[in-house]
C-alpha cells in the first residue's frame, strides 16, 4: 500500500500533481461501482477518494446526492463499504481515501469504524461535517490506527484556522475551490488560486484542490498556482449517471476521461 508521503514523493520526482478521483461506493451497484473504481485506477489516478452512501450529505451537490441515493437503494451499508475496498485492494496500491460524514461513523461505532479502516488498508478519513475544534473525538482513533487524516479549507478559512488545520493534516490539505456544495463547474475562480498561495504561506502539507474541478484546463490551473494535486468528483458521477443503461459505454466514458485529467497534471504539459 502506497502511503500519500511517497506518492506525493514520487509524483514530485516525476515533475506531475496528483489526481485523485471521487466516487461513492455502491454506485450504481456494487458490481460495477468496483469496476469502474478499476477502470479509474487504470486510467491513470494517483489516488482515489471513495464516499461512503449517506442520505443527507449536506456538503454535496444534486449529482453526489443523486449516486448516493443510487447507492443506497442497491443495499450498500457502511459494513459492505469495507468489503468493497478489500477488493479494490487486489487491484491496486495507490492511496485511498475514505469521505464520510460523522453521524456514519458514530452510528458503525467511532472505534470500530477506525479499526475496520485500517483492516481493509484505507490510508485516509475526511469526515467533511466535523470541523477542527472537533477533531479530538477521531483523532487518538486515526493516529492509533495509523490512518492519515485529511481535512477541508475554503475561502472563508482564516489564518488561525488554517495554521490549525494545517496542522492536524497527516495526509493532505483539501482545499474547497469555492462556496457551496459539490458539483462541476464550467469555471474556476480566480480566488481559488489565491487561496492556494495564501495556504502556501502557513503550510508546506500537499494540497488537493476539489470542488468543481471538471476539465483539463481546471486541473493545469490549480497546479500551476501550486496546488499538488486536483481531486475530480462530480464530473465523473455525471458520466456514471448518464450512461446507466449502457455499462460498457459508461466504463469507457470513465476511463477516457480520467485518463485526459490525468495528462493535465504532467507539468511538462503546462
Amino acid at each position: 500500500m502506497i502511503s500519500y508521503s511517497e506518492a506525493f514523493k514520487n509524483l514530485k520526482r516525476k515533475k506531475e500533481g496528483a489526481l485523485a478521483a471521487f466516487i461513492v461506493i455502491g454506485d450504481p451497484d456494487y458490481k460495477t461501482s468496483l469496476e469502474i473504481a478499476k477502470r479509474i485506477v487504470d486510467a491513470g489516478a494517483d489516488m482515489l477518494e471513495l464516499g461512503l452512501p449517506f442520505s443527507d450529505p449536506i456538503a454535496d451537490g444534486p449529482s453526489i446526492q443523486a449516486a448516493d441515493i443510487r447507492a443506497l437503494n442497491s443495499g450498500m451499508d457502511t459494513k459492505k463499504v469495507f468489503g468493497f475496498i478489500r477488493e479494490l485492494r487486489e487491484h491496486t496500491d495507490i492511496p485511498i481515501g475514505l469521505l464520510s460524514y460523522f453521524n456514519l461513523i458514530y452510528q458503525y461505532g467511532i472505534e470500530k469504524f477506525y479499526i475496520d479502516a485500517k483492516k481493509a488498508r484505507v490510508n485516509s478519513i475526511l469526515i467533511a461535517d466535523m470541523p477542527i475544534e472537533e477533531y479530538s473525538a477521531v483523532s487518538a482513533y486515526a493516529k492509533n490506527n495509523g490512518l492519515d487524516t485529511v481535512l477541508i479549507v475554503s475561502p472563508v478559512t482564516d489564518n488561525n484556522r488554517l495554521r490549525e488545520i494545517a496542522k492536524n493534516t497527516t495526509g493532505f490539505v483539501y482545499v474547497v475551490s469555492r462556496l457551496g456544495v459539490t458539483g462541476a463547474r464550467k469555471d474556476l475562480r480566480s480566488s481559488t488560486l489565491s487561496l492556494i498561495r495564501r495556504i502556501r504561506q502557513f503550510s508546506g502539507k500537499p494540497l488537493c484542490v476539489g470542488f468543481g474541478i471538471s476539465s483539463p484546463t481546471h486541473v493545469r490551473n490549480v497546479i500551476e498556482a501550486g496546488a499538488d494535486g486536483a481531486i475530480v468528483g462530480s464530473a465523473i458521477v455525471d458520466l456514471i449517471a448518464g450512461n446507466i443503461s449502457d455499462k460498457n459505454k459508461m466504463l469507457h466514458k470513465v476511463y477516457s476521461y480520467v485518463k485526459g485529467m490525468k495528462k493535465a497534471t504532467i507539468k511538462q504539459n503546462l
